[in-house]
């Protein structure tokens, strides 16, 4: 769940609420208590989007790509 930035007009004062999408805007400033007096605020920050196979080790993969990695991780080490 999302948390929103709200401003109240009554008081000048910025505020955060955590709720969910579906819920309604708040209409009450959780600071002064006064009604209607709430604007929700939208913000510019993105979400991040992760795409592709993984991005680290640690990522969850594949079992067929853990084989092949470890045999040849294996391999190239011997080498050496």
């Amino acid at each position: 769940m999302p948390t929103y930035d709200y401003r109240c007009k009554a008081c000048g004062q910025t505020f955060e609420h955590f709720q969910s999408m579906k819920d309604d805007p708040i209409t009450t400033c959780l600071l002064c208590g006064k009604t209607g007096e709430v604007d929700r605020l939208i913000s510019n920050v993105g979400g991040i989007i992760f795409k592709g196979s993984g991005f680290y080790v640690t990522d969850n993969k594949s079992s067929s790509s853990k084989s092949s990695e470890s045999s040849t991780g294996s391999s190239g080490s011997s080498s050496n």
